[in-house]
């Protein structure tokens, strides 16, 4: 996709080609002409350059990531603004996310802790400059061909003595749910120890494979990070080191008080774990303090989050059905989503034409907040594809997107006796990491229980798939015609609504179709 400006700052920066999209902005290949160097551009979304709440997150992020200057920080040489549309002109890092490497290999637990070390010396720099990262998690972590470790997008970072960034601010983006702090979760000022619990949470799942917690909604797991227990990564991936568990469980403490302190200290036991070494540090007993943090009030908070901007409610807090992009480009399906925070991402796929939407997530139909989030993953067409890693422990929905976003399907469930919640996905075969053609099946045995089928006759094509993959169903379809029923309305089901079924059986559903 050719960039639809091509000059910046007086002809200063070349523009080139997309090579990457977030919420926020998009990012452009450049070329700075004064320096001859290669540059990346990141310019915001034009129709978010309209809103003066994003153009002073955007100019934020500029100021905060710009005083920077550290080997394992993406580094911001200039920013600006051009026809009504802010940019930051950054440092070009060749290499892949950290969240695009842990669904293409296993990573070793050494390698996992080098990378959590980098992580570390980066946010130990930025926290003694006065600058607080707020959104560390996979997807902003860049490991460079050459293997190093960079931090990136700032875009949300506050310097300490901002004491207004809390949740009450009605732009504020805090984080994303499954690396959330507690305190951030229920609107409290974050500070570096906050950074420390996100990279808790990082570390938790390049060690076990799943994030410390999951959940339907972001608010389920918002909840969970204020008042549930982690479980200990060892009993998810048996064999790890019990430091790690120790160390865990002091980074991963609800309270910032029983937290280390600062990055250097968690440093020396992450150091003490690398040497196999025990460690060190002693693990305060977490008394909660007198904060937000009983039930009802929790409830409140969460639902303030709702109202001021992280999850996207609109003003009104009323909800809206998400439309049905699959099979569209990507321009056409951004039109539909006006009223949506679009992040795209990629895969091969067999079926789904090249540069056309393969899925969605949150599914067509579904009821959610104006401006909240809508993945959509874009078919690369035909090719080979890897087994994602990380889906063990994931329910049956959460599973079921992350190989569709591989460009893989589910060609069987096998239910099996298991301590875990039904549908929660117990083994895959192939093995994750093994590489296969896009558009095949795989097999994945899942913990065994049984649900009602829901009543599917009466409802439309799109509303029926929905309804039956959020209750935990594989779907088979056939077509039959009924002039006197809409096109596309369910005319039959088996089984039948209502019936008691095994999660991740087939639910065969006929199809008005001519």
């Amino acid at each position: 996709m050719n960039s639809p400006i091509n000059k910046l700052a007086g002809g200063r920066y070349s523009v080139g080609q997309m090579i990457g999209t977030g919420g926020m902005a998009d990012v452009y290949q450049g070329l700075d002409t004064r320096l001859n160097r290669e540059v990346a551009i990141k310019v915001l979304r034009r129709d978010l350059a309209k809103d003066p709440a994003f153009v002073a997150r955007f100019k934020k992020e500029a100021l905060a990531a710009g005083g920077l200057n550290h080997p394992g920080i993406v580094a911001v040489y200039d920013s600006g603004e051009e026809n009504d549309s802010p940019f930051i002109v950054m440092e070009l890092v060749s290499g892949v996310t950290l969240r695009q490497l842990m669904q293409s290999t296993q990573i070793s637990q050494h390698k996992s802790l080098e990378i959590i070390k980098g992580i570390l010396q980066a946010l130990d720099y930025s926290h003694n400059k006065g600058i607080v990262h707020r959104d560390v998690k996979p997807g902003n972590i860049m490991i460079t061909d050459s293997g190093d470790i960079k931090v990136m997008d700032f875009g949300i970072a506050r310097a300490t003595d901002d004491i207004g960034a809390t949740m009450t601010s009605t732009w504020n983006v805090v984080g994303t749910a499954q690396y959330l702090s507690p305190e951030q979760a229920t609107g409290e000022v974050a500070d570096g120890r906050s950074d420390l619990y996100s990279l808790g949470c990082v570390m938790y799942e390049l060690l076990t494979g799943r994030p410390p917690f999951t959940g339907d909604t972001p608010v389920s797991v918002a909840y969970q990070h204020v008042s549930a227990q982690v479980t200990p990564a060892s009993q998810i991936k048996p064999g790890l080191d019990v430091n790690i568990d120790r160390l865990l469980e002091v980074v991963l403490a609800k309270d910032p008080a029983h937290r280390y302190q600062d990055a250097m200290a968690m440093l020396a036991d992450l150091e003490h774990v690398i040497k196999g070494e025990p460690v060190t540090t002693k693990i305060k007993k977490v008394i909660p303090r007198r904060r937000v943090i009983t039930g009802s009030i929790v409830v409140i908070s969460l639902l303030a989050l709702l109202t001021f901007g992280y999850f996207a409610t609109s003003p009104n807090g009323a909800t809206v059905k998400v439309p049905n992009v699959v099979g569209l480009t990507e321009d056409e399906a951004r039109a539909l989503l006006k009223n949506f925070n679009v992040n795209i991402e990629k895969a091969p796929d067999a079926k789904i034409p090249i540069n056309r939407v393969a899925s969605q997530l949150p599914l067509a139909t579904s009821d959610v907040s104006a401006g909240s989030s809508v993945t959509l993953t874009i078919s690369e067409g035909p090719g080979n594809t890897t087994v994602p890693v990380g889906l063990i422990g994931l329910s049956l929905e959460d599973a079921r997107y992350k190989l569709t976003s591989a460009g893989l399907l589910i060609s069987q469930t096998i239910a099996v006796d298991s301590d875990q919640a039904p549908g929660v996905v117990i083994s895959i075969n192939p093995i994750p990491g093994t590489t296969i053609t896009a558009g095949s099946g795989v097999v994945l045995e899942i913990a065994s229980g049984n649900v009602q089928v829901p009543s599917l006759v009466g409802l439309n094509e799109i509303g029926a798939k929905t309804v039956l993959t959020q209750a935990g169903f594989l779907i088979r379809e056939i077509t039959a015609f009924d002039p006197s029923k809409p096109v596309g309305e369910i005319l039959a089901q088996a089984p039948e609504g209502g019936a008691t079924k095994t999660i991740g059986s087939i639910v065969t559903i006929t199809i008005n179709k001519n």
